[in-house]
């Protein structure tokens, strides 16, 4: 069985358990990197791309935060191999935008 999704921190605060997972804050380092490239793909005008990076870049921590409040380790298994699958998006918009700019 799978911790609590929640758990009390000593000032009152409710802390998810995704918060204390490592690959979790790794994720969203990444996603912050991903994001501020979005930014700049939007300003040169390249808005489908922006748009895509920046689903790419929510999409792994999401999974992995919506994991985490599962009941059962096979459960959480699933969607950490969901957050896993979804790093393939960026390589691939990546390679759709330079197809794109060629």
């Amino acid at each position: 069985m799978v911790r609590s999704t929640k758990s009390e921190s000593t000032v009152g605060v409710v802390r998810f358990r995704f918060e204390d997972l490592e690959i979790w804050q790794m994720a969203i380092e990444v996603a912050d990197d991903l994001l501020d490239v979005a930014d700049e793909l939007e300003a040169k005008k390249f808005y489908r791309f922006a748009e895509q990076v920046r689903g790419a870049a929510l999409s792994t921590p999401n999974n992995i935060a919506e994991g985490s409040g599962s009941l059962s380790k096979r459960e959480f298994r699933q969607f950490l191999n969901i957050a896993r699958r979804s790093t393939s998006k960026t390589p691939t918009c990546s390679l759709s935008l330079t197809a794109e700019s060629s």
